[in-house]
């Protein structure tokens, strides 16, 4: 199944606290399990002003749709074609 990389602009997410952050998590994970099995999140990174996440899903629309559902911003919403690491260079 396709992996997806979604950039969310939230001004101050580096600032939010473990508590606002714990939030967002708990309401992503309702809409996941509203939306069902075909959808996974698998991490995010939360910088200055933007989070950044992994998911693992069938298309780019169910990611969409998780976003206006859970009011969370998609502001851009990226199919991963490869990964590379230090292992690559080998």
């Amino acid at each position: 199944m396709p992996k997806y990389v979604i950039e969310r602009a939230i001004l101050g997410a580096g600032e939010l606290s473990q508590s606002e952050l714990q939030g967002i998590s708990q309401k992503s994970q309702e809409v996941l399990r509203e939306l069902g099995p075909g959808i996974q999140w698998v991490h995010s990174y939360v910088t200055g002003d933007k989070i950044y996440c992994v998911y693992i899903a069938p298309n780019a629309e169910i990611i969409r749709e998780h976003a206006r559902i859970g009011g969370f911003p998609a502001d851009s919403v990226e199919e991963v074609k490869s990964i590379i690491d230090p292992t690559t260079a080998d």
